[in-house]
């Protein structure tokens, strides 16, 4: 079994969250989210979500590309998470390009294009005008 593992906030769930859980499922026969928790967006990131963890835990699981969700708590425990749960494949949105590339050591590491169009960035300044 192949396994792929992505990591976000996935606040404001959008056809481009979609696109990329598609696309990553696509790599694979198992995908693991590893989905920011409230503490690690407001504490690390610098960032404040419309939805708390447990909301977008629930929206998440809901897509059918996801076969488990975790939390994300922290930058470092990508290392952890790759080992733990045996990842063949680790995916991020191509706006991280190069910023990964050391987990090459312990598994493929796949940049995916975002969808242009839209980003919860995008939704936010558009409700804001």
């Amino acid at each position: 079994m192949k396994r792929v593992i992505t990591y976000g906030t996935f606040d404001l769930l959008h056809y481009g969250h979609i696109n990329l859980l598609r696309r990553a499922k696509q790599l694979g026969d198992y995908l693991i989210v590893a989905l920011s928790t409230d503490e690690f967006n407001r504490e690390m990131k610098h960032k404040t979500c419309y939805f708390g963890y447990a909301q977008r835990k629930e929206l998440v699981e809901a897509i059918r590309y996801v076969d488990l969700v975790i939390p994300e708590e922290s930058w470092e425990q990508k290392k952890t998470d790759i080992a733990l749960y045996h990842v063949d494949t680790f995916v991020i949105g191509d706006d991280w390009k190069g910023k990964f590339d050391f987990l090459k050591e312990q598994c493929e590491v796949v940049y995916l294009p975002r969808t242009k169009e839209i980003s919860s960035t995008k939704i936010k300044q558009d409700l804001n005008h």
